[in-house]
Order: structure tokens, then C-alpha cells, then sequence
């Protein structure tokens, strides 16, 4: 049984991202960059299913400019079998990034997709949901545990209201939550064996999609900053600025 997990290449979510002068974007320049932590998840799971006799084999798959071969190599340090780069010259959308997914399930034919339920740099959460309508395959979201067995997958979801238990035939997709593992520490030897690993790099026209981008970004600016508190004498005072002020009664 194969699984994919998609990678991404992202502004370490220790750093403080700072917008560039003229508003187009975020400045990666000299910035540090890691593996986004909820596709972290997604690959520490599929290593974990892989350990239980569960999975045979774990393909780590990226989007992207030629620096995710790193992303890649710390994927395949953590359990991956394999690599594959899709390289492109910028940022790719989600819906491409789905189309790009498709073509390599139906290229791979995996049992089921593993990814984090959005990267921390767009915040989409789009990809996994895109990518089964694409597949036509179930999927189970916002997943915080996943239970494989019987040619089928058992997923309870985070939902607003509580937990959801889903059971899903294979092929599947499934998209992670913070709370379905604790990602493991990434191990010098381990580093070393991945260096041996295979990766493929391939061009999004060798999978015939075009990922010409639909979206324009007019303009990214930084977060307000918020005013200072102020201290009150008293509960009357208060509900005064709170109605005259904040304007929020």
C-alpha cells in the first residue's frame, strides 16, 4: 500500500515575517525555511502507519523552486521512501498544486493521500478538498486520529461542535490536525540515509497542467498595531468606554 504526502517549503513558523517596502509580498530573503509543521504531521503519520506493517511505502511529493529538495531530504530523513520534486519557478496556487496532486495519484495509483490541512504561510486550507473533488475520492478533514485497517480508514475529526468519526473506503484522502501526532526529532543518521533516498524532479508540463497563476495579489501590508490598554477606576467607567469608545454595547 502506498501513501503520498505533499510537502511545502515554508517561512519557519519561529520567524517573524517581515513584508517587503513595496507591498508585493512577503521578503524570504536570508529568512529561514522549514517544512510546513502540519504537512510535518501528515508525514510523521503516514511513517507511523508504515511502522505498524500498515503501509508499504511513503512518497514525499513538493511544489515548487529548486530549495524543497531540502524540504524533501528532511521528509525522507523523518520516514520517507522517496522523493518527488514538481519544480516551478514561484509560489503555486491551490487549485494547481490539486491538479499536480492528480496527476501524480493517477501516475503513482496510492491508496491513500496524507496532507496537513494548510500551510501557515497562505492559510488556504483548500488543497486537500480541491484535490479529492479532482480524484472524485472520499476524504476526511481536520483529522486527529487515523485508524487503518480492513481496506478501509477510520478518521475522527476536529470539529466545531466536538469529535466526528468517519469511515472512509480506500482510495482516501485525509488532512491533518495539530493534535493527530507529535512529530518525531529528525536524526543525524537518519539525515545521512536520506541523502541516498531517491528524488525525482519533474516539470509540471511532463504532467500536462498548467499552473498559470489565476490569482493576483494586490497588495500585502502588516497587521495593525493595537493602542495601549488603559487602566479603569472602576465597573461604571468601563461600561462607559465600552459604549462610547469600543462602541461594543
Amino acid at each position: 500500500m502506498k501513501v503520498l504526502v505533499p510537502v511545502k517549503r515554508v517561512v519557519d513558523y519561529n520567524v517573524k515575517v517581515r513584508v517587503k517596502s513595496d507591498g508585493s509580498g512577503v521578503d524570504i530573503a536570508n529568512v529561514k525555511m522549514s517544512m510546513n509543521p502540519f504537512d510535518e504531521i501528515a508525514l510523521e503519520e503516514a511513517t507511523r502507519l508504515k511502522e505498524g506493517g500498515k503501509v508499504t511505502e511513503v512518497v514525499a511529493v513538493s511544489v515548487g523552486v529548486t530549495q524543497c529538495q531540502e524540504t524533501l531530504r528532511t521528509g525522507m530523513a523523518i520516514g520517507a521512501d522517496r522523493g518527488i520534486l514538481v519544480e516551478t519557478a514561484g509560489d503555486t496556487e491551490p487549485l494547481a498544486v490539486a491538479k499536480i496532486m492528480k496527476a501524480l495519484a493517477d501516475k503513482e495509483q496510492p491508496q491513500l493521500i496524507i496532507l496537513g490541512k494548510q500551510a501557515i504561510d497562505d492559510d488556504s486550507n483548500q488543497t486537500g478538498q480541491m484535490l479529492a473533488s479532482l480524484l472524485g475520492w472520499p476524504q476526511a478533514t481536520f483529522a486527529s486520529k487515523v485508524v487503518l485497517e480492513d481496506g478501509k480508514v477510520t478518521v475522527t475529526r476536529e470539529v466545531d461542535g466536538g469529535l466526528e468519526t468517519v469511515a472512509l473506503t480506500l482510495p482516501a484522502i485525509i488532512t491533518t490536525d495539530l493534535r493527530l501526532n507529535e512529530p518525531r526529532y529528525v536524526t543525524l543518521p537518519n539525515i545521512m540515509k536520506a541523502k541516498k533516498k531517491p528524488l525525482e524532479t519533474v516539470k509540471p508540463e511532463d504532467l500536462g497542467v498548467d499552473v498559470t497563476p489565476r490569482l493576483k495579489t494586490l497588495k500585502v501590508v502588516e497587521p495593525a498595531k493595537r493602542s495601549a490598554g488603559v487602566m479603569v477606576p472602576d465597573v461604571a467607567t468601563l461600561v462607559q468606554k465600552l459604549r462610547t469608545e469600543a462602541k461594543v454595547i
